[in-house]
Protein backbone atom coordinates (compact mmCIF):
# COMPACT_ATOMS: atom_id res chain seq x y z
CA UNK A 1 0.00 0.00 0.00
CA UNK A 2 2.69 2.14 0.94
CA UNK A 3 4.68 1.91 -2.45
CA UNK A 4 1.20 2.09 -4.51
CA UNK A 5 0.56 5.27 -2.17
CA UNK A 6 3.72 7.08 -3.03
CA UNK A 7 3.47 6.34 -6.86
CA UNK A 8 -1.02 7.38 -7.03
CA UNK A 9 0.59 10.62 -5.12
CA UNK A 10 3.79 11.40 -7.50
CA UNK A 11 0.64 11.00 -10.10
CA UNK A 12 -1.16 13.60 -8.71
CA UNK A 13 1.70 15.94 -7.73
CA UNK A 14 2.77 15.61 -11.21
CA UNK A 15 -0.54 17.18 -12.59
CA UNK A 16 -0.54 19.68 -9.83
CA UNK A 17 2.98 21.17 -10.49
CA UNK A 18 1.67 21.66 -14.00
CA UNK A 19 -1.61 22.99 -12.59
CA UNK A 20 0.39 25.29 -9.70
CA UNK A 21 3.28 26.98 -12.14
CA UNK A 22 0.09 28.60 -13.62
CA UNK A 23 -1.87 29.27 -10.46
CA UNK A 24 -2.19 33.11 -8.37
CA UNK A 25 -0.97 31.13 -5.14
CA UNK A 26 2.24 30.13 -6.53
CA UNK A 27 2.58 33.25 -8.67
CA UNK A 28 5.59 32.04 -10.83
CA UNK A 29 5.26 34.95 -13.29
CA UNK A 30 6.27 37.68 -9.71
CA UNK A 31 9.11 34.91 -8.93
CA UNK A 32 10.97 35.21 -11.92
CA UNK A 33 10.73 39.07 -11.89
CA UNK A 34 12.84 38.36 -8.60
CA UNK A 35 10.04 37.84 -5.78
CA UNK A 36 11.29 35.46 -3.07
CA UNK A 37 8.95 33.08 -2.08
CA UNK A 38 10.52 32.59 1.29
CA UNK A 39 8.26 33.63 4.51
CA UNK A 40 9.41 35.66 7.05
CA UNK A 41 9.43 32.76 9.82
CA UNK A 42 12.16 30.82 8.30
CA UNK A 43 13.97 33.88 7.11
CA UNK A 44 13.99 35.05 10.95
CA UNK A 45 14.60 31.92 12.14
CA UNK A 46 17.48 30.57 9.86
CA UNK A 47 19.34 33.66 9.46
CA UNK A 48 22.25 34.26 6.71
CA UNK A 49 22.71 31.55 4.32
CA UNK A 50 25.45 33.06 2.59
CA UNK A 51 27.86 30.52 1.20
CA UNK A 52 26.12 27.62 2.81
CA UNK A 53 25.46 24.23 0.93
CA UNK A 54 21.97 23.82 1.39
CA UNK A 55 19.74 20.32 0.61
CA UNK A 56 15.84 21.23 0.39
CA UNK A 57 13.84 18.23 0.48
CA UNK A 58 10.43 18.08 -1.48
CA UNK A 59 11.10 20.56 -3.38
CA UNK A 60 8.14 21.35 -5.53
CA UNK A 61 9.10 23.10 -8.47
CA UNK A 62 12.01 24.74 -6.56
CA UNK A 63 11.02 28.45 -5.70
CA UNK A 64 11.81 28.22 -2.17
CA UNK A 65 14.92 26.21 -3.06
CA UNK A 66 15.60 28.88 -6.01
CA UNK A 67 15.00 31.94 -3.15
CA UNK A 68 17.48 30.75 -0.97
CA UNK A 69 20.22 30.61 -3.80
CA UNK A 70 19.19 34.35 -4.26
CA UNK A 71 20.19 34.67 -0.89
CA UNK A 72 23.91 33.54 -1.08
CA UNK A 73 23.29 29.80 -0.53
CA UNK A 74 24.82 26.77 -3.00
CA UNK A 75 21.70 24.94 -3.47
CA UNK A 76 20.69 21.48 -3.79
CA UNK A 77 16.87 20.43 -4.13
CA UNK A 78 14.76 17.55 -4.41
CA UNK A 79 11.31 15.78 -5.33
CA UNK A 80 9.76 12.75 -6.63
CA UNK A 81 7.27 14.55 -8.96
CA UNK A 82 9.26 14.16 -13.05
CA UNK A 83 6.91 17.78 -14.04
CA UNK A 84 7.88 19.65 -11.16
CA UNK A 85 11.76 18.96 -11.24
CA UNK A 86 12.10 19.92 -15.02
CA UNK A 87 10.32 23.21 -14.26
CA UNK A 88 12.31 23.99 -11.29
CA UNK A 89 15.51 23.17 -13.66
CA UNK A 90 13.87 25.43 -16.58
CA UNK A 91 13.51 28.23 -13.76
CA UNK A 92 16.90 28.37 -12.96
CA UNK A 93 18.64 27.87 -16.08
CA UNK A 94 16.11 30.70 -17.32
CA UNK A 95 17.52 32.99 -13.87
CA UNK A 96 20.89 32.06 -14.64
CA UNK A 97 20.92 30.27 -11.29
CA UNK A 98 23.09 28.05 -9.69
CA UNK A 99 20.75 25.11 -8.09
CA UNK A 100 21.11 21.55 -9.03
CA UNK A 101 17.74 19.76 -8.79
CA UNK A 102 17.26 15.57 -8.37
CA UNK A 103 14.24 13.79 -8.80
CA UNK A 104 13.95 10.48 -6.71
CA UNK A 105 11.51 9.31 -4.09
CA UNK A 106 12.66 10.58 -1.15
CA UNK A 107 13.64 7.55 0.87
CA UNK A 108 16.11 6.58 -2.28
CA UNK A 109 17.92 9.84 -2.45
CA UNK A 110 21.12 8.25 -0.73
CA UNK A 111 21.44 6.27 -4.49
CA UNK A 112 21.46 9.80 -5.68
CA UNK A 113 23.15 12.14 -3.44
CA UNK A 114 26.18 10.97 -1.10
CA UNK A 115 27.06 14.57 0.99
CA UNK A 116 26.93 16.39 3.82
CA UNK A 117 24.96 19.99 4.06
CA UNK A 118 25.37 22.96 5.97
CA UNK A 119 21.60 23.11 5.95
CA UNK A 120 19.13 20.70 5.42
CA UNK A 121 15.41 22.25 4.82
CA UNK A 122 11.92 21.31 4.42
CA UNK A 123 8.60 23.14 4.64
CA UNK A 124 4.98 23.53 4.43
CA UNK A 125 3.24 20.61 3.95
CA UNK A 126 5.58 17.78 3.42
CA UNK A 127 5.24 15.49 6.82
CA UNK A 128 1.52 13.85 5.65
CA UNK A 129 3.05 12.65 2.36
CA UNK A 130 5.89 10.43 4.05
CA UNK A 131 4.71 6.32 4.45
CA UNK A 132 7.37 5.83 6.84
CA UNK A 133 8.79 8.97 9.32
CA UNK A 134 11.42 7.43 10.91
CA UNK A 135 13.04 6.67 7.66
CA UNK A 136 12.52 10.19 7.07
CA UNK A 137 14.58 11.15 9.84
CA UNK A 138 17.28 9.14 9.23
CA UNK A 139 17.54 10.44 5.39
CA UNK A 140 17.47 13.96 6.62
CA UNK A 141 20.02 13.55 9.43
CA UNK A 142 22.43 11.50 7.13
CA UNK A 143 22.53 14.88 4.99
CA UNK A 144 23.67 17.47 7.93
CA UNK A 145 27.04 17.88 8.44
CA UNK A 146 28.33 18.18 11.82
CA UNK A 147 27.70 21.13 12.90
CA UNK A 148 25.16 21.77 10.74
CA UNK A 149 21.79 21.87 10.90
CA UNK A 150 18.42 20.62 10.04
CA UNK A 151 15.41 23.19 9.72
CA UNK A 152 11.54 22.90 9.05
CA UNK A 153 8.36 25.07 9.03
CA UNK A 154 5.55 23.12 8.89
CA UNK A 155 1.37 23.02 9.49
CA UNK A 156 0.62 21.64 13.35
CA UNK A 157 -0.17 18.17 12.94
CA UNK A 158 -3.10 19.21 15.41
CA UNK A 159 -4.19 21.19 12.75
CA UNK A 160 -4.26 18.41 9.94
CA UNK A 161 -7.18 17.06 11.86
CA UNK A 162 -9.81 19.75 10.78
CA UNK A 163 -12.20 19.52 7.79
CA UNK A 164 -10.90 21.85 5.68
CA UNK A 165 -14.38 22.31 3.28
CA UNK A 166 -16.53 23.48 6.40
CA UNK A 167 -17.13 27.20 7.85
CA UNK A 168 -16.79 25.54 11.12
CA UNK A 169 -14.20 24.05 13.07
CA UNK A 170 -15.20 20.75 13.34
CA UNK A 171 -12.59 17.54 13.38
CA UNK A 172 -12.45 15.00 10.61
CA UNK A 173 -9.47 13.64 10.42
CA UNK A 174 -7.58 11.57 13.23
CA UNK A 175 -4.47 13.20 15.09
CA UNK A 176 -2.78 9.86 15.92
CA UNK A 177 -1.11 7.70 12.68
CA UNK A 178 -4.11 5.03 11.77
CA UNK A 179 -2.47 4.26 8.45
CA UNK A 180 -3.25 5.87 5.17
CA UNK A 181 -5.87 8.24 5.03
CA UNK A 182 -6.95 7.94 1.18
CA UNK A 183 -9.20 10.54 -0.04
CA UNK A 184 -10.19 12.00 -3.57
CA UNK A 185 -9.03 14.70 -5.18
CA UNK A 186 -10.70 17.66 -6.97
CA UNK A 187 -8.73 20.34 -7.64
CA UNK A 188 -5.54 21.22 -5.34
CA UNK A 189 -5.04 23.26 -2.41
CA UNK A 190 -4.01 26.02 -4.49
CA UNK A 191 -6.78 25.86 -6.92
CA UNK A 192 -9.74 23.96 -5.63
CA UNK A 193 -11.85 23.85 -8.73
CA UNK A 194 -9.23 23.25 -10.94
CA UNK A 195 -10.02 19.97 -13.94
CA UNK A 196 -7.42 17.38 -11.86
CA UNK A 197 -9.01 14.34 -10.41
CA UNK A 198 -7.27 11.74 -8.56
CA UNK A 199 -6.57 9.92 -5.16
CA UNK A 200 -4.42 11.27 -2.14
CA UNK A 201 -2.36 8.77 0.21
CA UNK A 202 -1.70 10.78 3.53
CA UNK A 203 -0.44 9.84 6.42
CA UNK A 204 -0.65 11.51 9.85
CA UNK A 205 1.90 12.34 12.98
CA UNK A 206 1.62 13.51 16.03
CA UNK A 207 4.00 16.23 16.85
CA UNK A 208 5.76 14.30 19.83
CA UNK A 209 6.27 11.20 17.05
CA UNK A 210 7.94 13.56 14.96
CA UNK A 211 10.22 15.26 17.31
CA UNK A 212 10.92 11.54 18.61
CA UNK A 213 12.17 10.75 15.13
CA UNK A 214 14.64 13.16 14.33
CA UNK A 215 16.08 12.63 17.68
CA UNK A 216 16.73 8.96 17.38
CA UNK A 217 17.86 9.77 14.17
CA UNK A 218 21.21 11.58 15.91
CA UNK A 219 19.88 15.45 15.71
CA UNK A 220 20.23 17.72 18.73
CA UNK A 221 16.69 20.08 19.02
CA UNK A 222 16.97 23.18 19.76
CA UNK A 223 14.39 24.78 19.46
CA UNK A 224 10.43 24.34 18.58
CA UNK A 225 8.18 27.12 17.83
CA UNK A 226 4.33 26.91 17.31
CA UNK A 227 2.21 29.24 15.49
CA UNK A 228 -1.68 30.45 16.07
CA UNK A 229 -1.68 31.28 12.23
CA UNK A 230 -0.92 29.93 8.98
CA UNK A 231 0.62 31.32 5.79
CA UNK A 232 -2.08 30.59 3.44
CA UNK A 233 -5.98 30.07 3.96
CA UNK A 234 -5.99 26.82 4.84
CA UNK A 235 -9.60 26.91 6.40
CA UNK A 236 -12.58 28.85 5.61
CA UNK A 237 -13.03 29.72 9.11
CA UNK A 238 -9.59 32.10 9.07
CA UNK A 239 -8.80 35.35 7.97
CA UNK A 240 -6.30 37.56 6.74
CA UNK A 241 -4.23 39.86 9.34
CA UNK A 242 -2.24 42.63 8.07
CA UNK A 243 1.02 40.63 8.64
CA UNK A 244 0.24 38.50 6.11
CA UNK A 245 -1.01 35.44 7.64
CA UNK A 246 -4.68 33.88 8.10
CA UNK A 247 -5.67 33.45 11.75
CA UNK A 248 -9.12 32.37 13.27
CA UNK A 249 -12.04 34.53 12.64
CA UNK A 250 -13.42 36.13 15.75
CA UNK A 251 -14.84 34.34 18.75
CA UNK A 252 -12.80 31.11 17.97
CA UNK A 253 -10.17 30.51 20.53
CA UNK A 254 -6.18 30.34 19.72
CA UNK A 255 -5.07 26.99 18.18
CA UNK A 256 -1.75 25.93 16.64
CA UNK A 257 -1.85 26.00 13.22
CA UNK A 258 1.89 25.54 12.27
CA UNK A 259 5.21 25.12 14.04
CA UNK A 260 8.96 25.17 13.35
CA UNK A 261 12.11 23.80 14.90
CA UNK A 262 15.74 23.41 14.15
CA UNK A 263 18.29 20.40 14.82
CA UNK A 264 21.41 20.38 15.24
CA UNK A 265 23.87 17.51 14.58
CA UNK A 266 26.95 17.28 17.22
Amino acid sequence: MEAEGMQANRGLWDEWAKLHVHSEMYAHESFLRGRNSLNPLELSEMGSVQGKRLLHLQCHFGHDTLSWARLGAEVTGMDFSHEAINIARQTADGLDLPARFICCNLYDLPQHLDETFDVVFTSYGVLTWLPDLRAWARIAARYVKPGGSFYMAEFHPFSMVFNDESEQVEQRYAYFNEGAIVLPAQGSYADREADVHGVTHEWAYPLGEVLTALIDAGLRIQFVHEFPYTCYQAFPWLEQHPDGNYYPKAGIPSLPLMFSLKCVKD
